[in-house]
């Protein structure tokens, strides 16, 4: 069902969506001032809101003026913090909306819920109505709604292993489907709290309403501002490279260094399409770029925990790898279709846990061993056990680069001899030999140096089409993949090379609309529905440019990208090059890290710094 139907219509747009977190979990706040998707107490964890994906069914806990508004918003003084204004012909009301955050707070010392969703309002001129509409619904609607009445402490729901407390200094009533309902009239100068706090097997903790609610609301804005202090970056477009690192920070879990791909299940890559998965996950496929983001913007400590995590995780399995993982290393619950739920726009199926967890992708080994170079060479070290790890992945890509695997694309279908897969194994011996060659640890080189350079006769021989002039694919193919772009960030091949420049060319050709890149041609996957460009190879594309020589047109193409952001610099996992709507899962690590990469690389530039992989 194609946007401006009645389906659409009743859904928001993606980019109308505000994002914030505290590196547990995560919840998306419309323009409206509604809460349409929150998950507790974990980023996979069932939902308690979930119109994101359904508007009747999903539940959501919505607080805006009763009038008509004009809205504006903005993150507040670089914090997670979401400042969502309505301007009425009466009155300006302030919403502001949190996840509570209290580390380095004297409030740490006093006993805290598991989670808090804290929201404030205030009216800043005049006088405004303001209505408030609270819909919890458990587990993705599939559990009974309860609220029951605590008297003086609030509203209580049972979840997920907990329960949720609803403390609100206004009146709420009950109204019909298990929900409450209030409405109040603020002058100037009038403030009132909302706490949603949720206790996850253990004691449930009312934290104090009033001034004591605004002190924690600072406290969160101080948490982040301490965060950002380690921020090092001061090039261009440094506003776009810090929201961007915020956005991989929220989606950091806290308590392991994991980085999920995305806080939401199920927003579609094609509208109304069954192009839709579950992301509340951590991919392989990100790792090295997720570190070196970290790292090249001063958040080293972050890029030695996603480290620790990715080996933690992949030890689990060693000496094979999963395509990926939960928060904790563990596997993902398997993929379920929820047909209950309507989906985004009618974006059905709703999905939860994601079936490429039993693919094979053969690229991920060049990625989690390119990380391990990268943090060698920033950390000075591997220990025994590490090196061990290491060792194993290589022995298993010498044992199996020569199957035919799934691609980093995750394509679902037979599968086929994948260019970028070999050359990712390619890029895992690689930087063995490397690591060896460096003193970080002792492989067999001549047996390394044999597959290695097996796997690039391969590629020259099958993954380079004489006729295109260009690398394709795959092997004996004629179809380009925008991944082929990252051949020369991972040292493969020189960006001045005529191949390489044959490939960029394919690539822009058939790849490029409206100065967006999409990753494949339509009808790669065998899929219904024609879906977006893809962010990250947007990007990409920015990269290629800058190591070709080719700034000023690489410059030019970061700005007409950076346009598609929404008013927050947030993007998703996509973006239709014919509306400019983004698609797909929302906020997308995958997609902000290649703005902070694109960044580093036009910085670079401009510093006179030379990319080097050395």
């Amino acid at each position: 069902m194609r946007a401006g139907s009645a389906v659409s219509r009743r859904y928001p747009s993606i980019g109308d969506y505000g994002f914030i977190g505290d590196g547990r979990t995560a919840a998306l706040v419309s323009r409206d001032g509604s809460i349409d998707w929150l998950c507790l107490p974990h980023f996979f964890s069932p939902s308690l809101f979930a119109a994101l994906v359904d508007v009747e069914r999903g539940g959501r806990f919505q607080i805006r003026p009763a009038e008509p508004y004009a809205v504006s918003r903005r993150y507040r003084d670089d914090a997670l913090v979401l400042e969502t204004t309505f301007t009425t012909e009466r009155g300006v009301l302030r919403l502001t909306d949190c996840l509570v955050l209290l580390h380095h707070s004297p409030l740490m010392n006093e006993l805290q819920p598991s989670r808090e969703l804290l929201r404030r309002i205030e009216v800043l001129k005049g006088e405004v109505n303001v209505e408030v509409w609270f819909a919890p619904r458990p587990d993705y609607g599939r559990r009974p709604s309860s609220l029951e009445w605590r008297r003086g402490l609030g509203w209580t729901v049972p979840v997920n292993h907990g329960r949720v407390l609803l403390q609100a200094e206004c009146p709420l009533e009950q109204a019909a489907g298990a929900a409450l309902q209030g409405r109040l009239r603020l002058q100037v100068g009038d403030a009132r709290h909302f706490s949603l706090a949720m206790a996850h097997q253990d004691m449930l903790v009312a934290p104090p309403l009033g001034e004591h609610a605004h002190q924690r609301l600072l406290a969160t804005m101080e948490w982040w501002r301490h965060w950002g202090e380690s921020f090092s970056y001061s090039g261009p477009y440094r506003e776009q490279v810090f929201r961007s690192s915020m956005v991989l920070k929220a989606l950091t879990y806290a308590l392991s260094g994991a980085v999920v791909a995305a806080p939401t299940s199920s927003l579609p890559e094609a509208p109304g399409t069954a192009r839709n998965w579950d992301y509340r996950y951590c991919w392989l496929r990100d790792a090295a770029f997720t570190l070196r983001a970290f790292d090249d913007i001063g958040f080293h400590q972050a890029g030695a925990d996603f480290f620790s995590w990715l080996l933690h995780a992949t030890r689990l399995t060693w000496p094979e790898l999963k395509v990926l993982y939960d928060v904790h290393g563990e596997q993902p619950q398997p993929e379920q279709e929820l047909s209950h739920l309507e989906g985004y726009r009618g974006a059905a199926p709703v999905r939860i846990g994601n079936g490429a967890d039993e693919q094979l992708q053969l690229d991920i080994y060049g990625e989690v061993l390119l990380a391990a170079y990268d943090y060698a060479r920033r950390h000075g070290a591997l220990d025994r056990f590490e090196s061990r790890l290491l060792l194993g992945f290589g022995r298993t890509v010498c044992r199996r680069w020569r199957e035919p695997d799934h691609g980093i694309w995750e394509v679902r279908g037979v599968p086929r001899h994948y260019t970028y897969s070999k050359m990712m194994c390619w890029v895992a011996l690689d930087c063995l030999l490397r690591l060896h060659r460096e003193g970080y640890l002792d492989i067999d080189v001549e047996a390394f140096r044999a597959e290695r350079d097996a796997i690039a006769a391969a590629i020259e021989a099958r993954g380079f089409n004489e006729t295109l002039n260009a690398y394709v694919a795959v092997f004996e193919g004629d179809e380009p993949d925008a991944a082929l772009l990252q051949f020369v960030r991972v040292g493969y091949i020189d960006a001045e090379h005529p191949r390489m420049a044959g490939t960029y060319k394919l690539i822009r050709d058939r790849l490029m609309e409206n100065g967006l890149v999409r990753r494949y041609p339509p009808d790669f996957d065998g899929l219904a529905g024609e879906e977006g460009a893809f962010g990250v190879c947007c990007f990409w594309m920015v990269e290629y440019l800058v190591l070709a020589g080719r700034c000023d047109e690489a410059r030019e193409l970061f700005e007409h990208v950076l346009g598609f952001a929404n008013d927050l610099d947030l993007f998703a996992e996509e973006i239709d090059p014919r509306s400019g709507e983004l698609l797909g899962n929302f906020p997308q690590a995958f997609t902000h890290i290649g703005l902070i990469d694109a960044a580093l690389a036009l910085a670079g530039v401009d510093s006179g710094e030379e990319d080097s992989n050395d």
